[in-house]
């Protein structure tokens, strides 16, 4: 007890009295690590930017190293969809080909003529997918399938078988050359030919690429080297189909190029049958292929009609035809069942049906003989 006694005795201290202190102090703190880092990236702009004058006397007094670093660009277009940047750095060029892919929206196809008239709403009892069609026999004239056979519609290049007939007509030399110039070339459908301008082939062969493969510029050149002239051979086009009873035909140019050249089923039923009286269009209508000798190549050109190859038909005279006003055309003169029959097909919707139509039809009178089917029914004269 007297040693604890002994001992001094000390005042307390509450800590109260440090808590203003303590809290300051940790703001203080709290402040630097924040602020600290600000100031040293503040430090280093300064220390950059007062180094940018100095890097820039260094490129003034030495161009040549800049110039040897230097990258130089450029963009080249390989066709539609293909990108190639060329680029130039320290003598290297480097090429990137970049592929872009294109998106192309599909225009609705171009309705024909018939089409728009509504003629493809007409029934008939064989389903035909051609608007308009006759089938007659050209001995006796019958009728035995017509199919809105008055409309007038366009033609394409069943026109050529009217520049056949009149070219065989003329009597014009077959060996004499013709050259194929620019006023050949297409310029209403743009059309691709093989035949390239400067090509010099004869008369007589120019009319069998006419007729057996519908060749535009052929047929173009044979117009166009009539004695008279384009003009001339036009006007005899128009005499000759009134002269044969074509009434409803009209003929502006020798290829059916153009919609305006325009006829009936019933008119082209005539020209069919006096076209087909005429040996050297027979021939060369319904020639299978031919080739042509041009410079040093040799082209082989081939019929547009595959019935002509086929061992179940006996054609007599052909020509097909194509453009989008007119849609898939064909007529043709073939013995069926021991019939001479005159087929007409115009305005056929899809690529292959004009000869589906054909095909139906020989059937039908194979099995059928003497029944005769009439939509629109009429008789042909002449």
């Amino acid at each position: 007890m007297a040693e604890a006694s002994a001992l001094p005795v000390l005042p307390r201290v509450s800590s109260q009295r440090y808590l203003p202190a303590l809290r300051l102090l940790a703001v203080a703190l709290c402040a630097v690590s924040f602020l600290t880092p600000a100031a040293h990236a503040a430090g280093k702009k300064q220390q950059a930017a007062a180094k940018k004058p100095a890097a820039a006397s260094k490129v003034a007094a030495k161009p040549t190293k800049a110039t040897k670093t230097r990258t130089e660009e450029r963009v080249v277009r390989g066709g539609r969809n293909v990108v190639a940047t060329v680029r130039k750095s320290g003598g290297k060029t480097v090429v990137a080909v970049q592929r872009r892919s294109v998106v192309r929206v599909a225009e609705p196809p171009r309705q024909s003529f018939g089409q728009i008239a509504g003629l493809h709403n007409s029934q008939d009892p064989l389903d035909l997918k051609s608007s308009v069609a006759l089938v007659m026999d050209q001995d006796t004239r019958e009728v035995l399938l017509s199919k809105n056979d008055h409309a007038v519609l366009p033609i394409a290049s069943i026109t050529k078988l009217m520049t056949g007939l009149l070219i065989s007509e003329a009597k014009l030399p077959m060996d004499e050359p013709i050259t194929i110039t620019q006023d050949d070339v297409d310029t209403e459908k743009f059309s691709r030919s093989r035949l390239a301008v400067g090509t010099t082939l004869p008369r007589g062969e120019l009319l069998h690429l006419a007729l057996m493969s519908s060749e535009n510029r052929a047929a173009h050149a044979l117009g166009r080297t009539y004695p008279g002239g384009l003009a001339t051979f036009v006007s005899v086009m128009n005499a000759k189909a009134r002269m044969i009873g074509m009434k409803d035909t009209r003929y502006v140019e020798p290829t059916g190029l153009s919609s305006s050249n325009q006829s009936t089923a019933q008119d082209l039923a005539m020209l069919v049958a006096v076209a087909s009286q005429d040996s050297l269009v027979r021939s060369l209508s319904t020639s299978p292929e031919y080739q042509v000798e041009i410079g040093n190549r040799t082209l082989q050109f081939n019929t547009t009609n595959r019935l002509v190859r086929s061992p179940d038909w006996d054609i007599g005279l052909q020509k097909t035809g194509y453009i989008s006003e007119a849609g898939q055309c064909l007529v043709m003169q073939a013995r069926v069942a021991g019939r001479k029959l005159i087929m007409v097909f115009l305005d056929s919707a899809g690529k292959f049906s004009r000869i589906a139509d054909a095909e139906r039809v020989r059937r039908w009178v194979e099995s059928n003989r003497f029944a005769p089917v009439h939509t629109a029914s009429s008789q042909i004269s002449g």
